[in-house]
């Protein structure tokens, strides 16, 4: 079991200062296809539900509790790390100020 963002993300950041095996990661802001969320490494999330509580919009799930509506979100979120842009430096503050590469 993992934790997957949903597209209710409006990227606020909070799930990764509280994340304690940093695997909460932005979507590059100026890649089109993945600047609408923060994206949750399956492989190295633990579980520990940490990100839940902090997140204004609600959009972090366990797999198993993801809506139904937000399925399709299950597997977005593990490309992310297969076939999109994974692990990267970025200025968090920098990333919570923009949605789909625009200033919030």
């Amino acid at each position: 079991m993992t934790h997957v963002i949903v597209a209710t993300c409006t990227r606020e950041g909070d799930c990764v200062e509280v994340c304690p095996v940093d695997c909460i990661i932005p979507g590059p802001t100026n890649d089109p296809g993945w600047n609408d969320l923060f994206f949750i490494d399956p492989d190295t999330c633990i579980d520990c539900g940490a990100c839940i509580p902090v997140c204004p919009p609600e959009a972090i799930f366990t797999e198993e509790d993801v809506p139904d509506e937000y399925e399709a979100d299950i597997a977005r979120n593990a490309a992310y790390f297969t076939d999109g842009p994974g692990y990267w430096d970025y200025d968090l503050e920098e990333e919570r100020a923009t949605y789909k590469g625009e200033p919030k």
